[in-house]
């Protein structure tokens, strides 16, 4: 029977092109990472979470996989990931990996030979329709901002794409592409990865007859995609997922749940039949920043917190984080960057380690990493950012605003490389970096902090162990104190 490991563990999660380069070409890859697992051993953390590491051609950075089996050549060779994968293991840590089951890239020879032909063996593997009244199939707006249908011309029909028009849409009615997603999930299994990060997992089932939004808008605060997330019978495909591969495996698993709430986790996470481990939601996403003028609703924060931690305390599971590759970083978002870096990444960090549930820690976190510095728009390199600026440009807004909404809001601002030290490029690279290197780093960085018992990141060690020495911290209940207090 599989074990339930992944319970006590701390995880770190980790974006390969930002972590650590080895040759100089300005890109994170394996090597590099090999040469850090001192630093994440010494940390404490128990698993390493790699976004994508595959053939791409980077349209999303990594989340458009041409080859599910291959390692992207900026990332390295197979056996730079067999030898990293040997030496996490010899170490005691765990390695999982992003899963991007929703989409591949427009590269993938999947997609090249389904869009080759109306009668292709592989064309109802994605998602082609006919149009409607002279423009797409429906309504639908993609989570990255324009239309969710692409127009083929080859093939005379449009394909559905609910991110980028390169990341078309797998059809997971399709029962052969089913078996072709199971194959490569147990390849990896196989191989010994420990789990998976399931990308985008509420997307795999489209709703029946794919209707119209309502009210679709563009530059809607809330997005008229929601009204496809989390369809009805997307559980059943999760479901027969797992039991075709995760079940037969000690694994962690753990599914991007956009759309799903509090009251439906159970039913994903349960311990009786829910079909994985650990989901992460999205409601604490959508509170406010600390923009200018605007103050952290620390109520509906303990609210929300609060509302998870009840809804799994008898059966399933909490993931519990508050930085990853989609959004600003804490301190800056929530904390008071300028005034109090250390007291808001501490008082944040301590709010949610100390939770019943797995952490998750974004690298950089740990040093109390505030979002860079831009100079211009054409300093932006994210292409949900790239769409933004497009479509405000388009509605008729002025450059200046825009740049001063995406300088707070970009998820650049998570994927500046990881500073390892005050030298030249942080020490992340002999070359070049490719996504500019936050102009804080000679202050913010891993060998100051690692020199100054009373840094954030000692703080964050710390805590790991402190974790580990009490009991009440892993499996104790929750109740939350002071429910109204704003502090």
């Amino acid at each position: 029977m599989p074990s339930q490991w992944w319970r006590d563990a701390v995880v770190y999660h980790l974006y390969p092109r930002s972590f650590m380069d080895s040759n100089g070409d300005g890109v994170g890859d394996l090597p590099g990472i090999l040469s850090r697992l001192d630093y994440l051993q010494w940390l404490g953390v128990d698993v390493i979470w790699l976004c994508p590491i595959h053939p791409s051609p980077n349209v999303d950075n990594g989340y458009d996989v041409a080859d599910y089996q291959g390692i992207s050549p900026a990332f390295g060779t197979m056996a730079d990931f067999d030898q990293l994968l040997t030496e996490v293991h010899r170490r005691g840590m765990r390695l999982i990996l992003d899963l991007v089951l929703n989409h591949t890239s427009d590269a993938h020879p999947w997609f090249q030979d389904s869009r080759s032909s109306r009668n292709s063996p592989r064309r109802d593997w994605y998602i082609w329709r006919d149009g409607r009244d002279g423009g797409p199939p429906n309504n639908w707006e993609s989570i990255f901002l324009g239309p969710a249908w692409t127009w083929d011309e080859g093939s005379g029909q449009y394909y559905l794409h609910l991110f980028t028009p390169e990341q078309p849409d797998l059809n997971w009615a399709n029962p052969e592409l089913r078996l072709a997603m199971y194959a490569m999930v147990r390849w990896w299994l196989d191989k010994g990865v420990d789990g998976f990060r399931i990308d985008a997992v509420t997307l795999l089932k489209k709703p029946d007859g794919l209707p119209d939004m309502p009210n679709p808008d563009r530059l809607a605060q809330v997005p008229a995609y929601a009204a496809y997330l989390n369809a009805e019978g997307v559980l059943d495909v999760v479901r027969d997922l797992a039991k075709a591969t995760f079940h037969h495996y000690d694994l962690m698993t753990l599914g991007e749940a956009n759309g799903v709430t509090a009251n439906q986790a159970e039913a994903w996470v349960g311990e009786e039949d829910g079909p994985l481990n650990l989901i992460m939601h999205f409601e604490h996403w959508h509170l406010p920043s600390s923009e200018p003028g605007v103050r952290l609703d620390v109520v509906a924060l303990k609210r929300i917190f609060t509302r998870w931690q009840k809804a799994l305390a008898k059966s399933g599971w909490n993931a519990l984080y508050l930085e990853n590759t989609e959004l600003p970083r804490l301190v800056s978002r929530w904390g008071d960057v300028a005034h109090f870096r250390h007291e808001s990444a501490t008082a944040f960090a301590a709010c949610y380690l100390l939770q019943r549930g797995t952490p998750f820690i974004y690298q950089g976190q740990e040093l109390g990493m505030g979002n860079t510095r831009f100079e211009s728009l054409e300093a932006f390199d994210d292409v949900f950012s790239l769409q933004k600026i497009r479509q405000l440009r388009e509605a008729g807004g002025k450059d200046a605003d825009i740049f001063a909404e995406l300088a707070e809001n970009s998820r650049d601002n998570a994927r500046t490389p990881m500073p390892w030290n005050a030298g030249l490029e942080g020490g992340f690279t002999t070359g070049a970096p490719w996504l500019a290197m936050n102009p804080e780093y000679p202050d913010i960085n891993v060998a100051s902090e690692q020199e100054n018992p009373h840094s954030t990141l000692y703080f964050y060690r710390e805590l790991i162990h402190l974790r580990r020495q009490e009991p009440a911290l892993l499996r104790g209940s929750y109740r939350l104190i002071l429910p109204t207090n704003r502090q």
